[in-house]
């Protein structure tokens, strides 16, 4: 690998990690206060289990797009438009959820960045098969997720 090759791996991983960064505003002091207030599904896991979670489903989605983005042909720049799209879609289910205290709306997000997360999918398999598998544990995770927030708003 060329030093410029780990650059770009670095900068996608990267942005990546950036958009979990800017989510956690949203979670910041409302983990342990406004969240343990509510009443949580039986599927929640505990939170220790977060962090990691996230960790490693942004590296890896950093890494599906840096593969893409080393493909050849025009098409991988809207494929790597709506990657950056979809990082948006995913740090503000932080920011509703966790800042704005907005369940519903956080169901909205959470189902929207779903479909976004199968675009990629699909968008991603066309340059690299390994970057739209890459992303499988992504879609399964945020699936989850969605069955968490959509727990949440019926409980709460």
């Amino acid at each position: 690998m060329t030093i410029r090759t780990i650059l770009s791996l670095l900068f996608f991983v990267g942005i990546s990690l950036l958009a979990g960064f800017i989510g956690s505003f949203g979670t910041a002091g409302n983990i342990e206060t406004w969240y343990t207030t509510l009443v949580q599904p039986s599927w929640t896991p505990p939170n220790w289990v977060f962090a990691p979670v996230w960790t490693t489903l942004y590296v890896l989605m950093g890494t599906a797009a840096f593969l893409v983005s080393r493909s050849k042909g025009i098409r991988k720049v809207f494929a790597l438009w709506l990657f950056g799209a979809h990082l948006v879609v995913n740090a503000l289910w932080s920011i509703v959820f966790f800042g704005m205290h907005e369940l519903l709306l956080a169901v909205l997000v959470i189902l929207l960045l779903d479909v976004l997360i199968l675009m990629l999918i699909r968008m991603f398999y066309k340059h690299s098969r390994t970057a739209a598998l890459l992303l499988v544990p992504y879609l399964l995770w945020s699936l989850y997720a969605t069955t968490l927030s959509i727990g949440f708003l019926v409980l709460n």
